[in-house]
């Protein structure tokens, strides 16, 4: 059963890193858009029988996820063997539960309109919430950011590093990054009346003299990971960086990771930057899945490529 690999075009330039990692070329995919902007995207070659990978992430605007799922369909309706998702970054993530009355539990409904479209797996990078994998009634692989992240932070040879989370959801991220390093971790503890306005935060731990590595799965306007690098700073922070799988990067992000206190901001390129800035460096994730997707074509196991942290 040979496999064949085809990319929406939200995230072709990642689709084309994977497919050059794997050894293959990407499979043609054609699309034809009606005036009124409605799109119908048509696999231009046979996957009878054969294990198909679409790859996408489902970044804004919701097109993205739409042309996913048409493309779920077609292969399925073109005689698939089997079709399986690959979602670097899985949008709609951080809505994962109902923390009000009266609203969606947007990750669930998107999960079920990938299984209800005819996928038969998917494969993603560092969910908002590991417990969003349960949400699927099909097999999920959970890739860890871990795999480029740590590498990089070893190559910087700090002699003098402390973990941070830039709030208490993302403690358990970052505890596992200072259980690997052997290194200490710090908590800013931020309160929010609603999204993507903080309040007011304050610092748990000591890194007076520390070079701090913040950890967090994805960065939207920057906001927190800004505050919080200022906030480690005026408490004696040597350096601060951050590490954050998704480069969001909406509103005024740029602005501010430009003008904060962070040394730098490393993220991974499941999401295309729209701009460039000497703050923000970008390390690819298409060996990791090109690693994932030939172990299960291969059907291997995944655990190798998961660094215990």
């Amino acid at each position: 059963m040979a496999v064949k690999l085809f990319s929406g075009r939200a995230t072709t330039y990642l689709s084309e890193r994977i497919a050059d990692a794997y050894g293959e070329s990407l499979g043609q995919v054609m699309y034809k858009q009606f005036s009124d902007g409605e799109m119908s995207p048509f696999i231009a070659e046979s996957v009878r029988g054969h294990e198909v990978f679409l790859i996408q992430s489902t970044i804004p605007p919701s097109d993205n996820l739409m042309e996913l799922l048409l493309m779920v369909d077609a292969a399925k309706r073109a005689s698939a063997s089997s079709v399986n998702v690959v979602i670097p970054y899985f949008g709609y993530a951080r809505q994962d539960r109902k923390d009000r009355p009266r609203v969606s539990i947007a990750a669930k409904l998107i999960a079920n309109l990938i299984s209800a479209a005819g996928a038969d797996r998917i494969m993603t990078c560092d969910l908002h919430a590991d417990q969003i994998q349960g949400f699927f009634d099909i097999p999920v692989d959970h890739l860890d950011g871990a795999y480029i992240f740590v590498p990089y932070l070893k190559s910087l040879k700090l002699d003098n590093i402390i973990f941070a989370s830039p709030d208490v959801g993302g403690i358990k991220r970052a505890r596992s990054f200072a259980k690997f390093f052997d290194a200490d971790l710090a908590v800013c503890d931020k309160y929010r009346k609603e999204a993507n306005k903080i309040e007011s935060m304050r610092l748990i731990g000591d890194v007076e003299g520390k070079d701090v590595i913040l950890i967090d799965d994805l960065v939207d306007t920057a906001g927190t990971i800004c505050k919080a690098a200022a906030l480690l700073k005026e408490k004696g922070a040597r350096t601060v960086r951050a590490a954050c799988t998704h480069p969001v990067l909406s509103g005024n992000a740029y602005e501010n990771i430009e003008n904060s206190v962070l040394e730098e901001l490393v993220v991974a390129d499941t999401i295309p930057l729209k701009q460039s800035t000497s703050k923000i460096k970008v390390l690819t994730v298409s060996d990791l899945f090109a690693k994932a997707i030939r172990k299960i074509h291969d059907h291997e196991s995944i655990s190798s490529l998961f660094i215990k942290l």
